[in-house]
């Protein structure tokens, strides 16, 4: 089961253990998700927000 972050730094400090993050681009948002060993993260946030975000993520960055 995927657990839904909401905290931006924490989002973050996970992607340290991540073997990637996708991302999904949707009309009023975007989806990152963060794949874990263990667990699935995902983090809904504003399309303005998004880019600032995925730069300061230490993983892997697959789009769709």
């Amino acid at each position: 089961m995927p657990s839904e972050i909401t905290d931006v730094e924490n989002f973050v400090a996970i992607s340290a253990k991540a073997k990637h993050c996708q991302v999904k681009r949707n009309k009023e948002n975007v989806k990152l998700k963060l794949r874990t060993s263990n667990q699935l993260y995902t983090l809904k946030i504003e399309a303005l927000q998004a880019d600032e975000i995925i730069k300061k993520l230490k993983c892997e960055i697959k789009e769709k």
